[in-house]
């Protein structure tokens, strides 16, 4: 950590501090990776610093890292685990336009950086052809292991593999999720109901409230007057609908159990339809108020859960491949994201564990530059876990 004053000025207040960062695509994500042991301890000066580094609150993020939009306005925070445990990852989505950092979701695309992140930085030694890593996200205590391709001892970034919402192919990540029931809400079915009705503009909607990693509100389409094949752009043009969608997440995280939900980024609002494709079903996700280019990783999971529940919203609108193991095309504004769910034989409804790809690749390695009035890079520092 350095302290790097800018020529010809030795004023304090024009010095900036450099944290060594990586940054990564991760998924159809984008943002800084560092270890934690670079960052204050402190979870409030840690914000702050994160802040500064991704240029926050700006509409255009223009004085730091920032792509002016919710998926590249992500970072990661990462340490060695412990107790079985090969990482711990401490997700942030920072707020663009409001000086705040999110902690409280997961994200399985900046997850899926993880790894290689951790590998580069030297946390973890590559196991093979394959190293396969168990890494804990803090956000929720979600476990997971993750296959990285290393052959010949570094990580690989080129490959065959391909993702819906990223343009070529990379190296394949294979991410097993293995308990994500409840990850924020404490239950899978946080109101105890696969379907509620709930009160909108003097009638009711119908929604299923479900958490199988990420806390999801799924509602029909044609229930908000629209048909879910819109384009993002079209449904963020449309304001009646917009305000009427963020009425029904106001109420339906008070039912899940979150509380006021108006400056918390979940529950995600899915809105489901009939494939237009060869999928299972079509979606379109908000983050929270803006509509995704394509679909969250734990969203994907949480929709593909919902979609083998009999009488679920998505549900109605699935079309579904027969067995206990199925391969659930989620259709998204920019292609699919497949999610293999296997279920309990003796509890068809039940999911036992979810898996996905991903793809990630390392786009610059090097300092970040904040201003030192923000913090000097000395004082407060994370120990090294």
């Amino acid at each position: 950590m350095q302290e790097i004053g800018i020529a010809g000025n030795a004023a304090s207040a024009a010095r900036q501090t450099a944290i060594p960062c990586m940054y990564f695509r991760g998924g159809t994500s984008r943002g800084p990776y560092f270890a934690e042991q670079d960052l204050p301890a402190d979870a409030a000066l840690r914000d702050r610093v994160l802040l500064a580094a991704m240029g926050s609150p700006d509409a255009r993020q223009i004085d730091g890292l920032g792509g002016a939009h919710p998926l590249t306005s992500k970072a990661a925070i990462v340490r060695r685990g412990s107790g079985g445990v090969d990482l711990e990852f401490l997700f942030a989505q920072v707020l663009i336009e409001e000086p705040r950092v999110d902690v409280t979701p997961n994200c399985g695309n900046i997850l899926a950086g993880v790894g290689p992140f951790a590998l580069e930085r030297g946390m973890v030694k590559p196991a093979g052809d394959r190293t396969t890593l168990r890494i804990l996200t803090r956000n929720t205590g979600m476990v997971c292991d993750a296959t990285i391709e290393t052959p010949g001892g570094r990580v690989r970034y080129d490959g065959d593999a391909r993702i819906d919402g990223v343009p070529g192919t990379a190296a394949p990540i294979r991410i097993r999720f293995l308990d994500t029931a409840g990850s924020v809400c404490g239950s899978l079915l946080p109101t105890g109901n696969v379907v509620d009705r709930f009160a909108l503009d003097g009638g009711t909607v119908e929604a299923t409230c479900i958490d199988n990693g990420m806390p999801v509100v799924m509602v029909a389409a044609s229930d908000l007057g629209v048909t879910g094949h819109e384009t993002p752009r079209e449904l963020d043009a449309n304001e009646p609908f917009k305000r009427r969608l963020e009425a029904l997440r106001l109420v339906a995280g008070a039912a899940m159990g979150l509380g006021d939900v108006a400056s918390k980024v979940v529950p995600k609002m899915t809105l489901v339809a009939a494939p237009l494709g060869d999928g299972a079903l079509c979606t379109r996700t908000f983050i929270p108020r803006d509509c995704h280019a394509a679909i969250g990783v734990l969203g994907a999971v949480s929709v593909a859960t919902g979609c083998v529940m009999p009488a679920s919203i998505a549900h109605r609108v699935s079309r579904l491949p027969p067995g206990t193991c199925k391969v659930i095309s989620v259709e998204h504004p920019t292609g699919e994201m497949s999610v293999e769910v296997e279920l309990d034989a003796a509890d068809p409804q039940r999911v036992l564990r979810a898996s996905l790809l991903r793809t990630a690749r390392l786009i610059m390695r090097g300092e970040v530059m904040i201003p030192a009035s923000v913090w000097d890079g000395r004082t407060g520092r994370a120990r090294d876990a």
